[in-house]
């Protein structure tokens, strides 16, 4: 597997007020293609600061942060954004979906800023929520779907642009715990299929998950470790949407 992320020394201050925040002091590891990673820490840890400059919306105060071997920080603002656009996927806990939307158009919005004729953006959508478990509900809007079905509709939405990484900040943090072992199978299920996940979580239960624990603590990394036995995934028909 080759590198898709490659954190070196970084460093990210803030200034408040008259105070500088080290926000991060000198972090480094790297990610490789179709790992499934969570980033934990308690609050202030860092972990937050790390998942803004993983996703281009922020940049190192020093050191080196490169996408698929491109150094981050040597990018324009339109630059970011268009990387933003192309190589990443973002799922939020509060999902981020458009009211008055349909799940299909909410699906399709990266698409639309892609430029994407508009034929070949339904398709995509559609293929997208298939591959979520979404069949048939793609004419829905928010308010006709439960919690985990918006989430799902999110997670589809950032799977649309075939991104390098998918970047999710506490996805289930607004789930119950049914509903977040669901999630967290349909996130499983795309690992396997060889999609990069990075996931930020303060949830060991969620951490579960995945193969693989960097732990901050204080703007460093404490430990970086292998999960040998994930938890399983469980099948459709044991999820029941």
């Amino acid at each position: 597997m080759d590198e898709v992320v490659r954190v070196t020394n970084v460093i990210k201050d803030y200034t408040m007020g008259d105070q500088r925040v080290e926000a991060l002091k000198g972090i480094s590891f790297s990610v490789r293609r179709g790992e499934f990673v969570a980033i934990m820490g308690a609050s202030g840890s860092g972990k937050s600061t790390c998942m803004n400059m993983l996703g281009c919306l922020d940049v190192p105060t020093g050191g080196e942060y490169r996408l698929e071997d491109v150094n981050v920080g040597e990018l324009s603002r339109n630059e970011l954004a268009e990387i933003r656009n192309r190589k990443l996927g973002f799922v939020f806990q509060g999902f981020n979906l458009l009211a008055r939307t349909t799940a299909r158009e909410n699906v399709e919005l990266p698409l639309v800023y892609a430029h994407m004729p508009a034929g070949a953006r339904r398709d995509k959508a559609l293929a997208a929520l298939v591959r979520v478990g979404l069949a048939g509900r793609e004419d829905h809007y928010s308010n006709q779907l439960s919690g985990g079905q918006q989430q799902r509709v999110a997670i589809a939405r950032a799977l649309v642009n075939e991104p390098a990484i998918i970047l999710a900040d506490e996805p289930t943090g607004n789930l119950d715990s049914k509903t977040s072992v669901e999630i967290m199978t349909i996130f499983q299920q795309l690992n396997r299929q060889g999609i990069t996940i990075i996931m930020v979580t303060h949830e060991p239960e969620v951490a579960a998950f995945t193969s693989r624990h960097i732990i901050f603590r204080d703007g460093i990394i404490i430990s970086d470790t292998p999960n040998a036995a994930p938890t399983p995934a469980t099948t459709r028909e044991e999820q029941n949407p």
